[in-house]
């Protein structure tokens, strides 16, 4: 299979096509997908400003909130491949784990989780700037079946939150709050995005902090 700027971005594929594209040499900057029949290719060329901002003040708000209201061991990663060998690969823009037993790198290993090794994350999380589309439909099915607990999407156009909670039957329903991050809402994380789109993601993660702060001085903050 040849990777081209032209070439369709969803393609019926195997997994020895997804292995193909993932060790080419000569392939940077992209992102993979497979679930199972389909490859999807994604941010050909270099990550733009936006989706670039908003993913590092994501990852600045879910590191504030967890060490003010989590005790729970936990690891926020960035744009790290996961792979059920042979059945399903993704590469999502965040990743946290909230584990007794937190995925570590180990010296000689294969630079991917495997999830067939490691625990899936509690969360994953799309930046979707030019990529809605399929964050909410194709990237959505592949999550649930990889049994994610939760999926957000981040429309950082529209200052929009899509927040997913895998149910017993498989299938992502739509909350307002996280149950992974202790009630963290939807609404908060949109208020932030729109500090973002006035200002940098500098100044978005402090106006988030000092809400952090006023529920403090408000006595709201979870025990």
């Amino acid at each position: 299979m040849t990777l081209s700027v032209d070439q369709p971005k969803v393609t019926s594929a195997r997994w020895s096509d997804y292995e193909h594209l993932r060790d080419d040499p000569t392939i940077e900057k992209v992102q993979l997908f497979f679930d199972g029949k389909n490859l999807w290719v994604e941010n050909m060329g270099w990550e733009g400003i936006l989706h670039s901002e908003a993913r590092e003040l994501l990852s600045a708000v879910i590191m504030m909130w967890l060490i003010r209201h989590s005790d729970r061991p936990a690891k926020i990663l960035g744009s790290c491949v996961v792979e059920k060998p042979g059945k399903k690969a993704a590469a999502p823009d965040l990743l946290i784990y909230l584990e007794d037993d937190l995925p570590k790198h180990k010296p000689g290993e294969k630079r991917r989780i495997n999830l067939d090794q490691e625990p899936a994350p509690n969360l994953v999380i799309e930046v979707a700037d030019t990529t809605l589309a399929s964050d909410l439909d194709l990237k959505k099915h592949l999550y649930a079946e990889l049994g994610i607990p939760e999926y957000w999407v981040i429309d950082v156009v529209a200052s929009r939150i899509f927040l997913f909670s895998l149910g017993g039957d498989g299938i992502y329903q739509e909350v307002e709050k996280s149950a992974i991050l202790n009630s963290l809402s939807g609404q908060l994380i949109e208020q932030t995005l729109e500090h973002l789109n006035q200002g940098s993601n500098v100044s978005a993660a402090a106006w988030f902090n000092q809400q952090l702060s006023t529920q403090i001085s408000n006595g709201q903050e979870k025990k």
